[in-house]
């Protein structure tokens, strides 16, 4: 079986970002960049205000998420709590389909 979910990663930055931290920023947005295109990730939020990121993967399991966010060089600088999600809307889901006829 193929089903693929959706897991919520919440992150917790560290308090004080290092200049090492600041250094890899350019490297982390090139992943996430890839996991777009590869439909591996559906949002990436980020707020230095409250020293949180959200992002939602789209993955197999929960192992296959451990594995994408080993790539992501940012997250061995921060906490990470993995939910699979029972349910994801977006607005998206609801606006009607552009077609050219």
């Amino acid at each position: 079986m193929n089903t693929v979910y959706q897991f919520m990663v919440d992150f917790t930055l560290p308090k004080n970002l290092s200049i090492e931290f600041n250094d890899l920023i350019p490297y982390q947005k090139m992943v996430v960049e890839r996991f777009f295109d590869e439909g591996k990730l559906s949002t990436y939020a980020q707020s230095f205000e409250t020293s949180k990121l959200w992002a939602i993967f789209n993955a197999k399991s929960e192992m296959e998420v451990l594995n994408m966010l080993a790539d992501m060089p940012l997250t061995s600088f921060m906490q990470v709590d993995i939910n699979m999600l029972s349910a994801f809307s977006t607005a998206e889901n609801y606006l009607p389909q552009f077609s050219m006829n």
